[in-house]
């Protein structure tokens, strides 16, 4: 069965658009919009799965044929957006209440799915995107500790401090002090 849409995972910043759409429009097809997750294939050039997804995954992406993991693929972008609208919003909106409207449906829903296909839950995942944005700043050196979880919207210098402990297993001085700080991919994040 030819489709026109493809759901595409492993797709986390626009140089991984432009691999995609550089890809496809190689391998003949002609794509007309891609984004994040996904890639919109002209009606005159739909894509036999079955073809497509070697040549995706020879680059490091997957065709993503379940509806599940089609929903997973475009939380995880939307909670790229998200990392965006805590930094410039006056008053953020709860990632559960953001991504309810984003997906007009309950976030309850929303995170089932999410669990179950990523094997972790929404929160978990957030906290792992926010962690390497703060390894991020921190390897550029620009930012107080403070000044970052402002930046992401923690309640203090000292609750970044405990989360980042926990999730990398060291304290933010101990990986100031490393010479190469090692930081995730974020399509490594799960």
């Amino acid at each position: 069965m030819k489709t026109h849409l493809l759901h595409i995972k492993n797709m986390v910043c626009p140089r991984c658009v432009e691999a995609v759409q550089s890809l496809l429009t190689k391998a003949g097809y002609q794509p007309t919009h891609v984004t994040l997750g996904r890639a919109q294939l002209a009606p005159t050039t739909p894509a036999d799965p079955k073809e497509v997804a070697p040549l995706l995954q020879a680059a490091g992406f997957d065709l993503l044929l379940d509806r599940a993991e089609q929903l997973t693929e475009q939380i995880k972008a939307v909670l790229q957006d998200y990392l965006e609208h805590l930094r410039t919003a006056q008053a953020p909106l709860t990632t559960s209440a953001y991504l309810a409207d984003r997906f007009a449906t309950t976030y309850s829903h929303l995170s089932k799915v999410f669990s179950r296909t990523a094997n972790l839950t929404i929160e978990k995942y957030l906290i792992r995107m926010k962690i390497e944005r703060v390894k991020e700043m921190l390897s550029y050196g620009e930012m107080t500790l403070v000044q970052i979880a402002d930046h992401l919207r923690y309640s203090s210098g000292q609750h970044l401090s405990n989360q980042f402990r926990q999730v990398v297993g060291c304290s933010v001085s101990e990986f100031r002090r490393m010479l190469v700080p090692e930081r995730l991919s974020l399509d490594a994040l799960g």
